[in-house]
């Protein structure tokens, strides 16, 4: 449902090609942003306000709201030009100058009585109470927006961390401030130092669904989709009982995401490259990530419709939810692939029991027109998803038939003439070393080595000629000298 008149923003927005949602999506605002907390709740309502020509106003005042409870004057003036822009009648639109130089005044003197402090803790040398210092530091820094170096306070802490628990508490604020960063690198290098091996972290073991979450989010964000899958679905199901209103709860990771987010990230990942047989396996069956389909019955039924090839249904439900989707702001940038790799399994296994099939009869399976379904198929093809081709003169898609007797007869030919080109090197190779040619390099250990390989094919070892030339020759030699 379009809006009665269309905002410019959004017509603007429609000729570059940039998203936008004229659909009401299926849950209401307030309640879904009072699931999160910190500085996730800022980055979604402004999200949504710059995508949705719906929900724009609504969510573009609730997230200046949401700046001016912070300290971040940068964030301020984000949702302060996108509200200009989007609702320029907005009485709002003023910019606070008098909380703009409170803002200001108090992070100054809130840094400079944070340093001060922390270089007062180096001259008395004491390790924890610098590891405290570069730790409120950092979380200061990050409060108010400057994440380069909130990044650079955390990673000072290193040097000061005694305990396990000291390492584990400065990884986790690195993978939060590299999730805000959009540095996933960053985020899966820091959950791999966690669960290293080589150290055994108790306390990370005790938070392993928060970092199986910020490693399939960053793996998500990357478009490996079947790793990111992997992932969510093995979070440690502890997450989905935390409460989401008590900051002080250890499961709860709703500064990032929620155990709803789990489930749409790792039920769609897992729709987009995972089989039917895996599916059912490792997802249905799956006993962590049931808590969570729980709490998203209609991915459950989704993935339920694919296993069972009800495609259709299947991908009716993705397309009720698309705008949902569209309104993530970890997940928009990422549905038109993931809903791409979905149809194009549906129709490959749809077409495995056919050598040939209208357009038509594909158009009205997966409730579309001949044009859009002719559009996919051409896009499956030309990126070897779909081993076909389509004959545009009786609208039909044709299975490429692969003749099982040719294709062996090729094989057996190509094997006899590598086998061929085979025997000639090394026989090849058995008169050279029989004549007393040397064909060798020198060795980086400094002797004399042979070469047994021609044309890159490697042949078998045989003893050093030039060793045997040598002992020859220096044999000579001395029976000479003794002459």
């Amino acid at each position: 449902m379009a809006p009665a008149v269309e905002n410019a923003y959004f017509t603007k927005a429609r000729q570059a090609g940039r998203p936008v949602v004229d659909d009401l999506p299926k849950f209401d605002l307030d309640a879904y942003i009072a699931n999160y907390r910190g500085k996730t709740r800022f980055d979604r309502l402004l999200h949504i306000g710059t995508i949705s020509s719906l929900l724009a106003p609504e969510a573009l005042r609730s997230a200046l709201v949401e700046a001016m409870r912070g300290r971040d004057v940068g964030r301020y003036d984000a949702v302060l030009a996108a509200m200009r822009e989007i609702i320029p009648k907005e009485p709002k639109n003023l910019k606070d100058l008098s909380w703009v130089d409170k803002t200001n005044k108090q992070v100054k003197a809130e840094s400079d009585r944070l340093e001060v402090e922390l270089k007062g803790y180096k001259n008395n040398l004491i390790k924890e109470s610098i590891r405290m210092g570069y730790d409120d530091l950092g979380q200061h820094f990050h409060q108010m927006g400057d994440l380069i170096n909130s990044v650079k306070a955390y990673g000072r802490m290193r040097d000061y961390c005694t305990t396990s628990s000291h390492v584990v508490i400065m990884n986790l604020r690195l993978i939060s401030v590299s999730i805000d960063q959009g540095n996933w690198l960053a985020v899966q290098t820091n959950v791999q130092k966690l669960r290293s091996p080589g150290q055994q972290f108790s306390e990370a073991q005790r938070l392993s669904a928060k970092l199986s979450a910020a490693m399939g989010l960053a793996l998500l964000a990357s478009g490996n989709y079947k790793e990111a899958a992997r992932e969510f679905i093995e979070t440690d199901p502890r997450m989905a009982q935390a409460r989401m209103d008590d900051p002080t709860d250890e499961e709860a990771f709703n500064e990032v995401m929620t155990p709803n987010d789990v489930a749409v990230y790792g039920g769609l990942c897992a729709l987009a490259s995972m089989g039917r047989g895996e599916l059912q396996k490792k997802v249905l069956d799956n006993a962590k990530f049931r808590a969570y389909l729980e709490l998203e019955p209609h991915i459950r039924r989704a993935i339920t419709f694919f296993v069972s090839s009800k495609y259709s249904s299947c991908l009716s439900i993705l397309d009720s939810y698309q705008s949902d989707y569209l309104l993530d702001v970890y997940l928009q940038p990422h549905i038109p692939e993931l809903y791409f790799q979905v149809r194009s399994k549906a129709i490959q296994q749809y077409f495995i029991p056919f050598s040939c099939v209208t357009l038509g009869a594909l158009a009205a399976a997966f409730d579309t027109d001949e044009q859009t379904i002719e559009q996919e198929l051409t896009s499956m093809i030309k990126r070897k998803n779909l081993d076909a081709r389509i004959d545009l003169v009786d609208r039909v898609l044709l299975a490429n038939i692969v003749d099982a007797r040719r294709k062996m007869h090729e094989d057996a030919l190509k094997t006899a003439k590598n086998y061929e080109r085979m025997a000639h090197l090394r026989i090849l190779r058995m008169e050279m070393v029989n004549t007393g040619l040397e064909v060798g390099e020198k060795g980086k250990s400094g002797g004399a080595t042979t070469l047994d390989s021609i044309g890159g094919e490697q042949l078998f070892s045989s003893p050093p000629t030039s060793q045997w030339l040598g002992e020859g020759v220096g044999r000579s030699l001395r029976s000479g000298a003794r002459g």
